[in-house]
């Protein structure tokens, strides 16, 4: 045993399989092939590993891959082996096979419809496609699971899968009580493997998330897919890679976390014509509130859009604390009408120029006449600011927060800049 791997020889084991390890005190310890050295293979255990000792004998698993899948699903709160950990039996007949091929990328329908999240600085703003991947990327204790919850419960989405991977124990239950409720439970199926779980279980979860979502998918369902957090299945990556002996590259994360996060991500979007759609957000910690942090600039590269939550805002008592200057939707063009468009882009103009000068007016440097532009934005951030504003229960559909944002200005044309007045 070397740090988190263990060794084993003489048997025929595959990459990905899970076997069982008898112990001399008769427990049984449950690991799973995470690599391979010409004959001697090396092995994840799935649970603690108190009592292991050299010449313990490995007995293979049946290599059955599947999860429970279904309808049943929903409400229900399962591991990262498709096991229910709520207290409750689960009785489902139906499995699916882990692994599945990808969509043809030229088969998967186009970004045209806007998915309804329920946040107004994100559907008036930001505005979400169904089949879009984002990103929400932020500092620890900024209320991204506060975010979630709120997307959850106020979604119209037929289904919601929500994972929790390698975040803290306690805020499961947390999450799932106070954040999600009864009300987005009912319509959501959440697996978790909190950070005490082994590396190899986070990234199970995190791929169970996505199979069901393309099995709910495939049923022409329109899916919102929620995983909090993408970093911590980097991290459990990283753990695996590094213990079989894999080099660091970027800031201790090897290659192949890299190729795991782009192929986890590709999961994700709209089907074919006949299917539904994936509309997935994804959480990413910004170590130290840097967005040049390897694992958030590999994502965003990849993802469709992101929303930064500013430490900022939030310190200020401003939440859902999104920082709309820094934040982009890629996808929203495509889904809004141009009237919208033009006036987000003018909110973001103004908002952008009243932060600027906010230093300006509080040491009284600056006198209202000299520049028009930015008289306007002091005149026009009361408006902005309360349209930024929602309270945590406070569910807002998207036709009243484009109308809202159309009653700032009413009178932009289609076609205005950002620099143009109504």
């Amino acid at each position: 045993m070397k740090g988190l791997i263990l060794e084993a020889g003489g048997c025929q084991l595959a990459t990905g399989q899970r076997c069982f390890i008898d112990t001399h005190s008769g427990t049984r310890v449950e690991a799973e092939v995470v690599g391979f050295s010409d004959s001697t293979h090396y092995l994840m255990p799935l649970s603690r590993t108190e009592g292991l000792s050299p010449g313990d004998r490995v007995i293979p698993m049946d290599q059955d891959n599947t999860i429970p899948a279904g309808n049943e699903l929903l409400g229900r709160v399962i591991n990262g082996l498709g096991e229910p950990i709520d207290g409750q039996p689960l009785n489902i007949k139906h499995r699916v096979s882990l692994s599945t091929q990808p969509i043809n990328p030229l088969n998967r329908e186009p970004v045209t419809q806007p998915l309804d999240v329920g946040v107004r600085s994100i559907n008036g703003l930001l505005t979400i496609g169904k089949g879009q991947r984002v990103g929400l990327f932020a500092g620890s204790g900024v209320g991204k699971s506060v975010l979630l919850g709120m997307m959850t419960r106020n979604t119209t989405a037929d289904v919601t899968v929500v994972g929790l991977i390698g975040e803290r124990g306690r805020e499961v239950r947390e999450f799932i009580e106070q954040t999600l409720g009864p009300e987005g439970l009912k319509n959501a199926v959440v697996v978790a493997a909190p950070a005490d779980e082994s590396p190899v279980l986070r990234l199970r979860a995190a791929k169970v998330c996505h199979r069901l979502a393309e099995h709910f998918r495939d049923q022409g369902k329109s899916v919102l897919l929620l995983m909090d957090s993408l970093t911590r299945f980097a991290q459990a990556q990283r753990e695996i890679s590094l213990s079989v002996g894999e080099p660091p590259a970027t800031r201790g994360y090897p290659p192949s976390v890299f190729s795991q996060i782009s192929e986890l991500l590709e999961r994700a979007g709209n089907g074919s014509k006949s299917q539904g759609s994936i509309t997935a957000v994804y959480t990413v910690l910004m170590e130290a509130d840097d967005l040049q942090d390897p694992i958030a600039d590999a994502s965003r590269a990849t993802l469709d859009g992101h929303i930064v939550l500013s430490r900022s805002l939030a310190d200020s008592g401003l939440y859902p604390a999104v920082d709309i200057e820094a934040s982009i939707s890629r996808t929203m063009p495509n889904v809004v009408s141009e009237q919208q468009q033009s006036s987000a882009r003018l909110l973001k103009s103004l908002y952008s120029r009243y932060s600027q000068s906010r230093d300006l007016m509080a040491v009284g440097a600056y006198q209202r006449g000299t520049d028009q532009e930015l008289d306007r934005a002091i005149d026009s951030y009361p408006d902005i600011h309360r349209y930024l504003q929602q309270g945590m229960y406070e569910q807002i559909p998207l036709d009243t927060c484009i109308n809202q944002l159309l009653q700032i200005w009413p009178a932009i044309p289609p076609g205005a800049t950002e620099g143009q007045a109504p």
